[in-house]
């Protein structure tokens, strides 16, 4: 057994695995806040932690990379001008999760992912 290997595999294929994170990723950008799995926002903290460290800069590469990983003119153009700009002074530490309930379907430990302001 590999301990800390680095990343959790959320039991899909790494194809899959980075479609999910985009969603995640682009319904977090467009609405600020979402609920999803404990371990689906953890792994998420990371993805966008890093998009928004890339987006900070603000130029012309800072645009032509995230939108390589999100894929979508409109949730890239809101990071890099609207979201990112807030976090300039900050070193790190952009999201913040939050346990919230237990799910009734599968008893899964519930979360919600936000943006610190």
């Amino acid at each position: 057994m590999r301990h800390g290997h680095g990343y959790r595999k959320l039991g899909r294929t790494s194809s899959h695995r980075k479609a999910l994170l985009k969603n995640l990723a682009l319904a977090l950008i467009e609405h600020g806040k979402i609920e999803t799995g404990v371990f689906k926002a953890k792994e998420l903290q990371t993805y966008i932690e890093r998009l928004v460290t890339t987006a900070r800069v603000g130029d012309f590469n800072a645009h032509r990379l995230v939108y390589a990983y999100l894929q979508d003119k409109s949730a890239t153009k809101k990071l890099v001008n609207e979201i990112a700009p807030k976090y300039k002074e900050r070193k790190g530490g952009y999201t913040r999760v939050q346990r919230t309930r237990t799910r009734r379907g599968d008893a899964s430990q519930m979360a919600f992912i936000e943006f610190v302001d």
